[in-house]
């Protein structure tokens, strides 16, 4: 218990200075499911001041039972918002009548963590109940993640909304793929609200957990091998080719897989990026990419801090849906499915 108060405390610190450097305002207003709902700093200050503790102590277990969760849990985020906003439609099950998107292409066999929001979730309803939303969950437990894998802390803006529905369409739609070009890239993030800027800097998330090789041996047929280093990928096809494409596993940052820094950067100006979506970064628009790819190898700092700033903006990512949102007391169904 001494060594997570004391864990904990130089969370919070790191957070609070974080904080002023995200030049933001207090308060940042999102349309959640057609409402307009203002997320603002210390949202359950008063209604559940244990709620950020919860959170923390319950990642700090998942990380520590299994090293690969940190990456899950901010991939969750990741594909919970860019997908009609952050407002946790990603965890629910499907049930006879509605399908969610677990099913969708991105997410099918290959999101993890759901079990550990469960967790927190259940803690959180026995303390504070139907007061802290899945929505919130999820960007609180990325950003601890992060913290938990050596990164940057910053303070998360709260005050979500968990949707009444989900779009399985929406999924396959906008979550880019493994593959992707870089046009295609730049598109999906700026019809979600989010720059190039933005593009490069979560990008820098690779840094940390694991593909299947079948989302990256497409590479390995390619006759333009001008963006990669030959030797990097030699290895990668012989480590796919003695198993099972869809069960072997490739580290997205082979130096360190499971801390969160810059070596993601590195990698790409060795031509050492696992996805086919990673190396494009560096060489469809090399003039415009590579100033940004270079300055994130060259400098931590400058990274966590565009980092940073970019996690904020995607957890602000605004969803327009016809109904209201709620605060679920299961994560995996809307309320009134389990009334």
């Amino acid at each position: 218990m001494n060594k997570f108060l004391s864990t904990l405390i130089l969370v919070l610190l790191v957070i609070k200075f974080s904080a002023a450097l995200l030049n933001s305002t207090n308060e940042a207003e999102a349309c959640i499911n057609g409402a307009t709902i203002t997320l603002t700093f210390g949202f359950y200050l008063n209604t559940c001041p244990e709620a950020e503790p919860i959170i923390f102590s319950w990642v700090e277990k998942a990380v520590s039972d299994d090293p690969r969760m940190p990456a899950s849990l901010l991939r969750l985020h990741f594909h919970d918002c860019i997908v009609n906003g952050c407002d946790a439609s990603v965890l629910l099950d499907d049930t006879p009548s509605f399908t969610g998107e677990k099913t969708a292409a991105p997410n099918a066999k290959s999101l993890r963590g759901f079990e550990v929001i469960d967790a927190i979730k259940a803690d959180l309803e026995y303390v504070c109940p139907q007061t802290v939303s899945c929505a919130d969950i999820l960007a609180v437990a990325a950003r601890d993640s992060v913290v938990l894998s050596g990164g940057p802390g910053w303070e998360v803006q709260m005050g979500r909304k968990d949707s009444l529905s989900a779009s399985k369409t929406a999924a396959n739609n906008n979550i880019p793929g493994p593959n992707s070009d870089l046009p295609t890239l730049v598109s999906k993030f700026q019809n979600a609200g989010l720059s190039l800027q933005d593009l490069i800097a979560l990008s820098g998330a690779h840094t940390m957990g694991k593909a299947r090789c079948s989302t990256f041996n497409a590479r390995f047929n390619t006759s333009d091998s001008s963006d990669t280093n030959l030797g990097f990928l030699q290895s990668l096809q012989q480590l796919c080719s003695e198993s099972d494409a869809n069960a072997t596993l490739a580290d997205l940052d082979y130096l360190t897989p499971t801390t969160f820094d810059n070596q993601y950067y590195v990698n790409l100006l060795s031509g050492e990026g696992l996805l086919g979506s990673d190396q494009v970064l560096l060489t469809a628009m090399e003039h415009i990419t590579r100033p940004i790819i270079q300055s994130y190898a060259d400098d931590v700092d400058h990274f966590f801090e565009d980092f940073k700033k970019a996690m904020f903006k995607m957890g602000s990512l605004r969803s327009a849906k016809p109904n209201g949102g709620e605060i679920r007391t299961n994560c995996r169904a809307v309320n009134q499915i389990l009334s």
